[in-house]
């Protein structure tokens, strides 16, 4: 059966690596990251002569849903032509709303397919560091104002979805063990 894997988790907790390798695992896997869309949510920011923050209401209000109903489309043509789609973006607010994902599944079931999510857990003094070291400007805001931008995130798996995979990611042990893991589930 066709898959859809979401690879979900609040920023910096490793989704982009951790998709790209689940992704080689699997070999013939459609890679989406919904931050390749980064260049024109920045293009809408200058347009509306905004302060780029990608926390802002601006964003929420006038690019975020967007970003995702873009890559949705994007992975659902790629279902025509591949059996398995991955996406990697936060979905933090979609994964634990079970109407959104009664609805996701629902198209997913018209093209023959399921949906597959991975959270990835990582600890947030983790997320921390790498949000330092991967010196994005997509997270000035974010580290100039740490304790705010933290205590709006939820770090906590969604328990909603019960064959949900939880990817340990904070040590190179967990990701050793989780990788392997993964790539039995996805193609169980």
């Amino acid at each position: 059966m066709k898959k859809l894997i979401l690879v979900t988790s609040p920023p910096a907790c490793g989704k982009t690596f951790i998709s790209k390798q689940v992704a080689k695992a699997l070999h013939n896997c459609v890679y989406l990251d919904k931050d390749t869309l980064i260049v024109l949510s920045k293009q809408i920011f200058v347009v509306a002569g905004q302060e780029y923050n990608r926390s802002s209401d601006f964003f929420q209000k006038e690019i975020r849903d967007y970003e995702y109903y873009c890559v949705l489309d994007l992975a659902f043509e790629a279902l025509d032509y591949n059996d398995t789609v991955l996406i990697n973006a936060p979905f933090t607010e979609e994964i634990r709303d079970d109407e959104y994902l009664d609805n996701l599944r629902a198209k997913l079931a018209e093209k023959d397919a399921e949906l597959f999510v991975i959270w990835v857990n990582t600890r947030k003094d983790v997320c921390h560091e790498r949000m330092i070291k991967r010196a994005s400007d997509r997270d000035t805001w974010k580290l100039e104002h740490w304790d705010e931008y933290i205590n709006s995130q939820n770090f906590n798996p969604p328990t909603n979805i019960k064959d949900l995979f939880i990817f340990e990611n904070s040590s190179e042990e967990e990701y050793e063990d989780s990788i392997k893991k993964v790539v039995k589930a996805v193609r169980g």
